[in-house]
């Protein structure tokens, strides 16, 4: 047996490790005041900073973030409403099932509220009146620069909207690598279509034959870094603009991941849609990023 032969299980045993603790990383932040509406919101890091876009041209990330483990929930919402919350209403899933019918206005004043609760500056400069959510862009001074301006996010925000960049990187990047997954599922496979489950290498989905989304803790296998669902179970909003810019306050948001009755390509790293902020469908819900923990949150600001 060569050397190189007696590494290779030793090396395999190295790969898996690493793999598992970045699967493993997970950070729960909660909110509610320890009140009996007291709810979490598990986020995964996402490190790895400077890397390479995808050939789609999405992924690149130049510094480290968090997203959530899993889609929010229509629980998440409730207990949200219950605690102070106003003008968000989701469904028609219930429980630990994702929100859905909810607007990008009003996923992005869940995040708000997220921010708001724990004494931190809003994500998005949201207006609610005459029964409707609008939205004004932040000046320049105001804005988010990190990775480049994005008139969208305040620059303070602990909490928001993934863009598409973030939430790309989190679904395909291999963090092990240099390459890109074609599926959400750590593989360029076709993920094996379930109801429900958390068996690797699977998402929910089928074409029609799988009847409504799964328990957010229940949509699948993981992703490299341990998200589960960003393949199928429902859609997803991004805080990204549709053509990129984010100057537009109104304009059409991207979104992606696919949702319980598709077919496996709308899983695919290559499939995107778009639809108006204002908009809702009962397949469309959204997950929540963040910026690390605050040891590091200093050296994201001085990028």
């Amino acid at each position: 047996m060569s050397k190189s032969q007696m590494l290779m299980p030793f090396v395999a045993v190295l790969f898996a490790a690493a793999t598992l603790a970045i699967q493993t990383s997970v950070q729960a932040d909660t909110f509610g005041g320890g009140t009996t509406n007291e709810f979490t919101v598990d986020f995964v890091s996402i490190s790895q900073t400077n890397n390479a876009a995808d050939t789609t041209g999405y992924g690149a990330v130049p510094y480290n973030y968090r997203v959530g483990t899993y889609e929010i929930s229509e629980l998440q919402i409730t207990k949200a409403t219950q605690i102070g919350m106003a003008h968000v209403s989701a469904g028609p899933w219930t429980g630990s099932r994702p929100a859905a019918n909810i607007s990008w206005y009003e996923a992005a004043a869940f995040v708000n509220f997220l921010n708001t609760n724990s004494g931190k500056t809003a994500a998005y400069d949201l207006t609610f009146r005459d029964g409707s959510w609008s939205m004004a862009l932040w000046s320049r001074s105001q804005a988010w620069t990190a990775g480049g301006i994005n008139f969208y996010r305040n620059k303070d925000a602990y909490y928001f909207l993934p863009s598409e960049n973030e939430w790309y990187k989190a679904a395909y990047y291999n963090p092990s690598g240099t390459n890109y997954f074609l599926y959400p599922t750590a593989s360029s496979s076709v993920p094996t279509a379930v109801a429900s489950g958390t068996t690797s290498g699977t998402a929910v989905y089928g074409g029609g034959a799988v009847a409504e989304p799964a328990a957010v803790t229940l949509a699948g296998g993981l992703s490299p870094y341990g998200t589960m669902g960003q393949g199928g179970n429902v859609d997803e909003w991004m805080e990204s603009a549709l053509d990129g810019s984010n100057i537009s306050a109104s304009g059409f948001r991207a979104i992606r991941g696919g949702y319980w009755d598709e077919f496996e390509d709308r899983l695919r790293s290559s499939s995107r849609l778009g639809d108006g902020p204002m908009e809702e469908f009962y397949a469309v819900g959204f997950r929540v990023a963040s910026v690390p923990e605050p040891s590091t949150y200093a050296l994201l600001l001085m990028t």
